[in-house]
């Protein structure tokens, strides 16, 4: 049951303060696409480049999460639906606080995706352009293997659905370009789009 019982204080400290001051606005760029799509790879190494360019910025993807904040959900639908809402719920909190989140999850249906959208304000979603076959060439775990093979359930991309995205802000040819420059590339479009301290 919820509580009603919540008073709610209002912050003291401006988002266009916080800007002004980090010299960067606050957002989140959400990485969404099949398994082995390198969105991991990719966060890691872009959080690492825009704190050497002097970003206030953190990174997490799904299985950090699974390990606290979601331990207490699986992998039905309902657990997949309240998993994405707690991940983006906390990077728009983040996002707040003036830091540039990158959040890299599968999140493969479009309203679990518009969710994260409505809670987090400076939004960027981020889409993987890689198909199954390829991703799963880059599947050292073998889940996609293990998945045609009937031993893994609800996998997404073989048998569970991927919405693509209909409108994201950038569309990631993470097929033709490499690792390095997929960053460069969101590097650039983040210091477009964040450094400026104006909300």
């Amino acid at each position: 049951m919820k509580s009603s019982n919540v008073t709610r204080v209002p912050h003291l400290v401006g988002e266009a303060e916080r800007w002004a001051r980090q010299g960067h606005r606050g957002g989140v760029l959400w990485f969404t696409g099949l398994p082995a799509a390198g969105k991991k790879t990719i966060a890691y190494g872009l959080e690492k480049r825009l704190f050497e360019s002097g970003f206030d910025v953190f990174a997490f993807d799904s299985a950090r999460i699974r390990a606290g904040l979601c331990s207490d959900l699986g992998f039905s639908r309902n657990d997949r639906r309240e998993n994405i809402r707690r991940a983006g719920e906390l990077a728009a909190v983040m996002a707040r606080s003036g830091v540039v989140v990158i959040a890299a999850f599968i999140s493969p249906f479009e309203a679990d995706r518009a969710t994260v959208r409505k809670a987090a304000a400076n939004y960027h979603e981020v889409y993987f352009d890689v198909p199954a076959n390829v991703c799963e060439t880059r599947d050292d775990q073998g889940r996609y293997a293990r998945a045609r093979a009937g031993a893994l359930a609800d996998f997404t991309g073989v048998s569970a659905p991927y919405e693509r995205p209909e409108a994201p802000e950038v569309t990631l040819d993470a097929v033709n370009l490499g690792v390095e420059q997929c960053v460069a590339q969101l590097a650039a479009y983040v210091e477009r789009h964040f450094r400026s301290s104006e909300p």
